[in-house]
């Protein structure tokens, strides 16, 4: 059985676009569920607001860099809003 998610994983469509919106602790259940709702494929977002992350397992990271590194291989500038956890999760990848 998989444990309850302790965090949010949301795409969400807003005037400005879609974006990718975390919040919590997203940890691997949470992230699993965004994967069934959604797919593995990387969605095309203008945004990712993290500012409400608590923490982030590696699986969130590798989703959160998935999507930056899709967006970046189109072409497109995503705006990031960062939570300190966030901040000192992602120092190391050039983000």
């Amino acid at each position: 059985m998989t444990p309850a998610p302790r965090g949010v994983v949301r795409l969400l469509n807003t005037a400005g676009g879609r974006v990718l919106c975390l919040a919590g602790d997203v940890d691997a259940a949470t992230v699993d569920a965004f994967l069934r709702r959604y797919g593995r494929e990387p969605m095309p977002v203008e945004g990712v607001d993290a500012g409400s992350v608590t923490g982030l397992s590696m699986p969130a990271v590798d989703l959160v860099l998935d999507h930056l590194d899709a967006a970046e291989r189109a072409g497109r500038r995503v705006r990031v809003r960062r939570s300190p956890a966030v901040e000192r999760l992602l120092a190391g990848t050039d983000r």
